[in-house]
């Protein structure tokens, strides 16, 4: 795709299979407040680097679908207001029409594969059912590994496992036999099989490639330390849903709602939970790449 515009820095890596993790950019422009949204998004690339991977965050800007920004270009999208959130369907009305998006998981995943890049870490699943679909459209097409924290806790947790299964993405918990929460070390339900290392999770993503396999998801749970009660979050919940429907906040607007809201109704600790892991698992997905062309290149 003579479109993107693939950084020097990501475009050595690519040439000489070196391990490059790829990075949404709506929690820049939509996920969480401004400074956090720094913050969060440059940390998660400071702990790709100090694990040998290189950070290749991904966003359009002004029209050019961009593989790895820049520290400046990172502090720009998150405080230009009216920044689309492109997901699949909206990638060639942005490019068209020389807009500057931040990509959801989807959008991301297709802008990464098409660069070559195999491995994308994010915070969680999202809750709009339209764009969670568009994740599951793209994940059971597309040859790349996600690693998150499970899906967000205000999702339907059971149906998107039974949509996974459905379209034959593997769900392998890191470290764990059930799918995490986001904000809850555990939904309950179980993955369709764990791995404990880096170097058995990139085993599992070779096999899997070479049989033919597309996405695979790859969840560890949120830190014990940042994790919240279940309780405490359904009653944050309750209210915070509550409230979206009094004001009649609809579509793509929900998800940011929400998180605002819940982080106003627990004291900030979701917002501290939501940093954490999104550093993590950038980790986790670094170790991963690194493991992956090590032994594969």
């Amino acid at each position: 795709m003579t479109l993107l515009d693939i950084r020097p820095l990501i475009a050595a890596a690519l040439e000489t299979s070196g391990p490059i993790v790829a990075l949404e950019s709506t929690l820049i422009a939509h996920g969480l407040p401004w400074p956090v949204n720094v913050e969060t998004a440059l940390a998660a690339e400071a702990a790709l680097r100090s694990e040998g991977a290189v950070p290749a965050t991904i966003a359009v800007l002004d029209g050019r679908p961009t593989i790895g920004l820049t520290e400046a270009e990172i502090r720009t999208l998150a405080q230009t207001p009216g920044v689309l959130k492109a997901s699949r369907r909206d990638l060639g009305l942005a490019i068209a029409q020389g807009r500057t998006a931040a990509t959801t998981v989807a959008a991301t995943m297709t802008l990464a594969h098409r660069a070559g890049i195999r491995i994308f870490a994010i915070g969680g699943a999202h809750r709009e059912p339209w764009d969670l679909s568009a994740d599951l459209i793209e994940l059971a097409r597309i040859p790349v590994a996600v690693v998150c924290a499970g899906a967000k806790s205000i999702l339907d947790l059971p149906r998107t496992l039974e949509l996974l299964e459905t379209l034959s993405v593997p769900v392998i918990g890191y470290g764990t036999d059930t799918f995490p929460a986001f904000y809850l070390r555990t939904s309950g339900a179980p993955v369709s099989g764990r791995v404990d290392t880096p170097h058995e999770a990139a085993a599992v993503l070779r096999t899997h490639w070479d049989l033919g396999g597309a996405g695979v998801v790859l969840a560890q749970p949120v830190s014990a330390d940042v994790a919240l009660d279940a309780a405490e979050l359904d009653i944050a919940l309750a209210q915070a849903e509550r409230l979206a429907a009094e004001r009649g906040v609809r579509g793509k607007d929900v998800t940011p709602f929400l998180l605002a809201r819940l982080a106003e109704l627990t004291d900030g600790k979701t917002l501290v939970a939501n940093k954490a892991l999104i550093v993590a698992n950038a980790r986790l997905a670094a170790q991963v790449a690194v493991a992956f062309f090590s032994v594969h290149p």
